[in-house]
């Protein structure tokens, strides 16, 4: 029972320190996810500032796995490019470094768990406050000092050797087989870190575990090696579901980690010896002797393999793509209707959640400009057997116009159960009219169809003339069309005004009501029929509605600044 009793304690040591860094994580993507998002997402070509990036959000938010599926899902939505997410994920590397610091200096050294409960104190007060800010920060402090008393209660728990020398005996059996032994130990840091779903986590239990003795420095370094291949498991779950360059960029960081292990443990003593050298300079002591030493070398290590990972490298980021382009490939022929960017689910966040609904929102306007396209194609051809196909195509438009609609809805709904800051909040509510004025752009340009087979069964037809005025109608409404996906694009962080869509709502209205006048006069003098006339008029009004749509949606975008 003595034995069951120490796990279990060990794993809710492990677990409550788990759960602190999850809390403190989130926390702190909440407060500065909006940040964090205007940082990922104006990423330039230069490959340094590209690594410092991923360094100091990964730095801030003490996760890689957590920048690293925040870089996958920007991929996805089509913020960052692929040979700029591997550049990202590089420094995520060695910004999750920060963390074994942390533990090494602070967690070993200084008994925080003594400030534990009074911070709680304060993370509580924090929380009952209705600012979502000040909630935040709460949540921020409480997972910190979580951390640090998961961390105390997993040294506190952690066998006395002297006392049960089984378990020595037992790890021992494992490091008795030269290099061997090494692969065993890079396969226990994998798989913990698989298990866990945090490099972290494992971190301080091969800190706990070499400190104490338990194992000696090398076999602590090979778990090092492990947890660096287990943490990009992370990313490649979540990018499972997502799109071809989402995969890549998780496959990308993979490659980047499992080549950094092979070289390592090519030179596997040299790199010890190095480390060695560097720890007895910094301390004075030798971390193959001395166990409290092997804390600080473990921790050297770590930062060591990724900074040299990267310089060797961040020169070969375009060999990388290469090579898991040529690994994952693209299908020749996606679907044409499926969400791109949001079929992984929400995200860490609801503030980065937003992102991906963006992308979606966008690439939903194009297919809204697809549907007029066909619609205007359609006008032409109202006398020939091409129309039966344009109007079927038009139909299957509209109808996957209302599913897209329903399905960002959806994922809108499961962002609003999340922490929002104010300007989000507002972004959610501009989000919910701008996917309904997407869809009522759908149902005009179906109604402009079922104006168009009307005439046709009634065996009516538009004059050159009158099609030539619809074409320009349409004209117009393929330039609204293009300032509203920039406008969208460009999104309320870098639109500074909404004169273009103005100028092409204007321009819309003006010649509809110069069609009007002329059909009046045309109407008098017999140039069509009545029954004719009031089909051209109704697509008229159609056009115009399609034109108060798009100008609603360049509003929206606006409203939210």
């Amino acid at each position: 029972m003595e034995i069951v009793y120490q796990i279990l304690k060990l794993l809710g040591s492990l677990g409550l320190f788990l759960y602190g860094m999850t809390l403190m994580s989130g926390a702190l993507q909440k407060v500065a996810g909006e940040k964090m998002r205007s940082i990922l997402a104006a990423m330039t070509s230069n490959s340094l500032k590209r690594v410092l990036t991923g360094l100091f959000i990964t730095a801030i938010i003490q996760s890689s796995s957590a920048t690293t599926v925040m870089v996958v899902s920007f991929v996805n939505a089509g913020l960052l490019s692929l040979v700029q997410s591997v550049g990202v994920i590089m420094g995520a590397n060695i910004g999750t470094t920060v963390t074994a610091w942390i533990i090494s200096l602070l967690g070993f050294k200084f008994d925080i768990s003594v400030l534990s409960i009074p911070l709680i104190g304060v993370g509580f007060t924090l929380m009952m406050f209705k600012s979502k800010k000040k909630k935040s920060v709460g949540e921020l402090i409480i997972g910190f000092s979580l951390l640090f008393l998961g961390l105390t209660f997993l040294k506190n728990s952690v066998p006395d050797l002297r006392a049960n020398p089984e378990i020595f005996e037992f790890l021992q059996g494992w490091t008795k087989y030269g290099f061997g032994s090494v692969l065993i130990f890079v396969m226990i840091g994998t798989l913990l870190t698989i298990i866990m779903q945090s490099s972290s986590a494992t971190m301080a239990l091969t800190l706990v575990m070499s400190s104490y003795g338990w194992i000696p420095f090398e076999m602590a370094a090979a778990m090092v090696l492990g947890e660096n291949i287990g943490t990009t498991i992370t990313a490649n779950i979540a990018a499972a579901v997502a799109n071809v360059s989402a995969r890549r960029a998780a496959l990308a960081h993979l490659v980047f980690n499992i080549f950094g292990v092979i070289w390592v443990l090519t030179l596997f003593k040299p790199v010890l010896g190095v480390v060695s050298k560097i720890t007895i300079a910094a301390s004075g002591l030798d971390p193959f002797v001395s166990s409290e030493a092997t804390l600080y070398g473990v921790s050297f290590l770590h930062t060591l393999f990724n900074i040299t990972n990267t310089l060797l490298l961040v020169g070969f980021t375009k060999q990388i793509v290469k090579l898991v382009s040529y690994v994952i490939k693209s299908k020749d022929t996606e679907e044409v209707f499926r969400l791109k960017y949001i079929q992984g689910g929400v995200l860490s966040t609801a503030e980065l959640s937003l992102s991906q609904a963006k992308a979606e929102i966008t690439d939903f306007a194009k297919l809204a400009k697809q549907e007029f396209a066909y619609a205007r194609e359609a006008l032409r051809l109202c006398n020939s057997d091409k129309f039966d196909e344009l109007y079927n195509k038009i139909e299957h438009y509209e109808q996957i116009t209302d599913k897209v609609e329903l399905e960002i809805a959806n994922y809108l709904n499961n962002v609003s159960e999340g922490e929002l800051s104010e300007e989000s909040g507002r972004r959610l509510q501009a989000m919910y009219k701008i996917i309904s004025e997407i869809e009522s752009l759908g149902d005009s340009g179906y109604n402009i169809a079922r104006i168009l087979n009307r005439l046709r069964v009634h065996k009516k037809n538009f004059s050159d003339d009158v099609c030539d005025k619809l074409d320009h109608m349409f004209a117009l409404l393929e330039r609204a069309f293009d300032h509203m996906i920039d406008n969208l694009d460009k999104g309320y962080t870098k639109l500074d005004g909404i004169s273009n869509a103005i100028d092409s709502e204007e321009q819309i209205n003006e010649y509809r009501n110069i069609l009007k006048e002329e059909h009046l006069f045309n109407l008098e003098n017999n140039k069509y029929g009545y029954q004719t006339g009031v089909y051209y008029m109704d697509i008229v009004a159609e056009c115009e509605k399609a034109g108060d749509y798009m100008i609603n949606v360049s509003e929206a975008i606006i409203e939210i600044q």
